[in-house]
């Protein structure tokens, strides 16, 4: 057998769907929660300024009063937590992580002062700092379901909610906006088939 048929990162990558119908009342082990949000947290982001927030929604009050912003999708009352993904608007202020590398001798002051106004000249600009909130935080998301599959449990990636009532009904700071939800739990069934476009539909060597 080949080593990519004995790839552990291939095979959680495929095993890897949707999955709209969860085991109600599985409670998930603390450890293993921490366990998927490391994982996200160790996602690559720009200037490594690690764009995200992660709301995690776990009490039954809390998933009650995201049935309805959800528009009353069953998964959110029946899976064990649902994460709301955040982007960082204001990320450029975790531009302090290079304290932190000065500190440790890896990186020259100098050099950490030009990265800071790099980046601070980068955040004058509004679209620049949603742009780079979407993407990193996209990252962190798809870290979150990989890690997931890893672990035994299955996912679903949320586009369909209400993102300013989510704003408002769970009290986030301007400085965040929603990207997506990640319903995380214990299938009850499993996912249905989801057909992919050949490669040749997809990949460009070279040019178009």
């Amino acid at each position: 057998m080949s080593s990519i048929e004995n790839n552990e990162t291939l095979r959680v990558i495929n095993e890897r769907h949707s999955v709209k119908k969860y085991e109600a009342g599985f409670v998930m082990p603390e450890e293993d929660l921490t366990a998927i949000l490391t994982a996200a947290s160790e996602a690559p982001s720009a200037w490594n300024l690690q764009h995200w927030k992660f709301l995690v929604i776990e009490s039954e009050a809390d998933k009650a009063k995201l049935l309805p912003i959800a528009y009353g999708q069953s998964q959110i009352t029946e899976s064990s937590v649902t994460i709301a993904v955040l982007g960082d608007l204001e990320a450029n202020r975790n531009a302090v992580i290079y304290d932190q590398a000065v500190e440790a001798g890896y990186l020259k002051p100098e050099i950490r002062d030009a990265l800071v106004g790099q980046i601070n000249g980068a955040y004058q600009s509004q679209q620049t700092a949603r742009d780079e909130a979407i993407r990193n935080a996209s990252l962190a998301s798809q870290n979150i379901m990989l890690a997931a599959r890893s672990l035994g449990y299955d996912t679903c990636p949320m586009g369909g909610y209400n993102p300013q009532q989510l704003i408002e009904t769970f009290n986030i700071p301007p400085r965040y906006i929603p990207i997506m939800l990640i319903t995380v739990g214990k299938a009850a069934q499993p996912a249905r088939p989801a057909g992919r476009l050949p490669l040749s539909d997809l990949v460009v060597r070279g040019s178009f």
